[in-house]
């Protein structure tokens, strides 16, 4: 395959970290993920195809954030940006983690591993070296916000990885931003571990410009009475998959995700979400909600996986979509795995137009077609945006959102 030519050519067999070496050896033998299963089956095989395109670039430029300065209560982080953990060590209960944590958690990750079903981390471990693996040990309830930036720069293929581990009670508001640039792709893996009596608010915003590439996956493990909440966005990426993992590892655990994605032109986003009850008392509440516009190609895919042992487990998955052209295209398939018997497990999808009696009635009122098309995607934005953990103040959303469609 290509892709793993290049990675070769760019680092000789003695440069390549030891971790990069298992997982170029784990893709050799299956270099693309299968387009007959489940998790890819309708992928873009021309757009995965050109996210691959790029040379891999292990080097970080200099690029403008879309946020005002960071305000001093608010900790900001850019992944190939080391130097700034120093003085976040000096003053709060964040710690970086050695390479030999890294080492041994990351292989310990890989050995759990599904060639296909894990394919995007493969990926991006095999690409991502030293400078782009940020691994953080957080301990404490009085931690500031937290922003992680990743980005892509122009006509090449970056690959950032972020390794978070929530210590016991501890609490932690977190925001990680993926961005691009023209002509790019970026791979991004996301690895949480949160442990008894920890809580995580978690927020996902990825945006891309011309021709720009995402494939962006996440790996979260609950411990007992932990929390998790996330609320993501995705939009304008040419090409951009998001992959959700999580494990309540033992039950008693909580799980909260409202998600959405944003396609116009020709573009192609999915999410891929993956929940698995390994112990009873767990919880789960899902929305997804995706928009297509054009011709564009939004899909939805969730499953639950509730075993015997996940007795009392109560889980709900959502999918609320909503069709704006003739010519875009939505999929969406959320699915139950039950075999415990004393559950109560729910699922569901929709997919619809903008109300045309909401529009006439406010026509009638004087309001043109183009703002009451956007009253409309207001409340349809609203529930998403007011979810993920990002001050109104410092980047405002839904306004963002609302101008560009």
């Amino acid at each position: 395959m290509e892709i793993i030519e290049k990675i070769k050519t760019k680092k000789s067999i003695d440069n390549q970290t030891e971790i990069q070496k298992i997982c170029l050896d784990k893709l050799q033998s299956s270099p693309l993920p299968n387009p007959r299963s489940e998790q890819w089956r309708l992928s873009n095989k021309s757009k995965l195809s050109n996210f691959l395109h790029y040379s891999v670039n292990e080097n970080n430029s200099k690029f403008d954030i879309p946020y005002p300065k960071n305000s001093q209560s608010t900790i900001r982080l850019i992944i190939g940006e080391n130097y700034q953990i120093k003085l976040i060590e000096k003053n709060y209960s964040i710690q970086q983690l050695s390479e030999d944590e890294l080492q041994k958690y990351i292989k310990e990750q890989i050995s759990f591993f599904n060639q296909n079903e894990n394919w995007s981390d493969l990926l991006n471990l095999s690409l991502s070296c030293k400078n782009n693996i940020l691994g953080l040990k957080i301990n404490g309830s009085k931690i500031p916000p937290i922003e992680v930036f990743s980005h892509a720069s122009s006509n090449s293929l970056n690959a950032k990885t972020l390794i978070i581990f929530l210590e016991k009670n501890c609490n932690v508001e977190l925001l990680q931003v993926n961005l691009g640039e023209d002509n790019s792709s970026l791979s991004q893996s996301t690895f949480f571990s949160l442990e008894e009596n920890s809580s995580l608010n978690h927020g996902v915003v990825s945006y891309g410009v011309n021709e720009s590439n995402l494939l962006n996956s996440l790996n979260v493990i609950q411990q007992k009475n932990s929390e998790y909440n996330l609320g993501s966005l995705h939009s304008k990426f040419n090409y951009a998959r998001f992959e959700i993992r999580i494990k309540q590892s033992e039950g008693n655990a909580k799980t909260n995700i409202k998600g959405m994605q944003i396609t116009k032109k020709d573009e192609q986003i999915s999410t891929y979400t993956k929940i698995d009850f390994d112990g009873p008392n767990g919880f789960l509440d899902q929305i997804n909600k995706s928009l297509a516009d054009d011709k564009s190609h939004a899909i939805f895919e969730g499953s639950i996986i509730v075993p015997k042992i996940a007795q009392k487990t109560d889980a709900s998955q959502l999918s609320r979509n909503l069709l704006l052209s003739n010519l875009a295209q939505i999929d969406t398939k959320p699915q139950l795995e039950i075999i415990a018997d004393d559950v109560k497990c729910k699922h569901g999808a929709t997919i619809s137009q903008l109300n045309e009696e909401e529009l006439f009635y406010m026509r009638t009122r004087g309001i043109t077609l183009t703002e009451a098309s956007k009253l409309q995607l207001t409340s349809y934005f609203q529930e998403i945006i007011s979810f993920i953990p990002v001050s109104k103040d410092r980047w405002d959303l839904l306004d963002k959102l609302l101008n560009e469609n």
